[in-house]
């Protein structure tokens, strides 16, 4: 592939998609997992709580920050089309696919403060 094809590849708009597609399939195989805790949740607290002993490893920890960026990255992303879709365009799409990055990771890097 010439590298006149592949220059949309560097777009911020043509990532912020991508991102959110991304984002979309890991909360997707999050899913099931957290569905596996709440049945653990239903069979009773002994193995609910066998279960939450594993959340406190820190390279779990990491993961959970992870998912608190997958989650902001995908909702506010979701926010941005469905603003594409019901208003007009304007010029400022660029920053605000920025800003969507920016803010999630925030909230990731505050999490990991919290929990550390």
């Amino acid at each position: 592939m010439s590298a006149s094809r592949r220059t949309y590849r560097r777009n911020i708009l043509w990532n912020a998609a991508l991102i959110h597609r991304l984002s979309g399939i890991g909360l997707a195989i999050f899913l099931p997992l957290h569905f596996l805790v709440l049945g653990l949740a239903i069979e009773g607290a002994g193995r609910l709580n066998g279960f939450l002993r594993l959340t406190q490893m820190p390279a779990v920890e990491f993961a959970e920050a992870g998912l608190i960026f997958l989650l902001v990255v995908h909702f506010l992303g979701g926010l941005r089309l469905l603003a594409i879709e019901n208003l007009p365009w304007f010029g400022g799409q660029k920053w605000i696919a920025t800003a969507i990055a920016a803010v999630s990771g925030c909230a990731a890097f505050v999490f990991l403060v919290r929990v550390l």
